[in-house]
């Protein structure tokens, strides 16, 4: 199991009612905090490296999402049950959708500098 810090940033992912500016506003705490404070709350990160004496760590909230199918409205048809064009009468069955949100912290010499974001479940 993930630490808090993890936890915390994926309810604000999941459950964050102000949308992309709450999510802004809970993150940018961080900023001007040390490196070692981030990575105690928030965990290790998914990824990192370095590059030009700047260190980037990326913490990635995922999870799957089920988009309900639709009912079918017919009886029997000329090909079989449902409207006679496959197995669900002309509904459409139920559909997985990954969602992703990548935390990306800069930090420069061990404070952090800035986030940025990026993916579809963001804001």
């Amino acid at each position: 199991m993930r630490r808090c810090g993890v936890l915390l940033l994926a309810a604000a992912v999941a459950g964050c009612t102000g949308g992309l500016a709450a999510r802004q506003a809970e993150l940018s705490q961080w900023v001007g905090r040390s490196e070692t404070e981030l990575v105690a709350a928030m965990g290790a990160p998914n990824r990192f490296y370095d590059s030009g004496g700047m260190k980037f760590l990326t913490y990635e909230d995922r999870r799957t999402e089920i988009i309900p199918g639709t009912p079918y409205f017919g009886g029997f048809g000329p090909f079989g049950y449902g409207d006679g064009f496959g197995p669900y009468g002309g509904g459409f069955p139920p559909t997985a959708t990954t969602l992703v949100c990548d935390t990306t912290f800069t930090v420069a010499g061990n404070i952090v500098q800035g986030f940025s974001l990026r993916g579809n479940a963001c804001g």
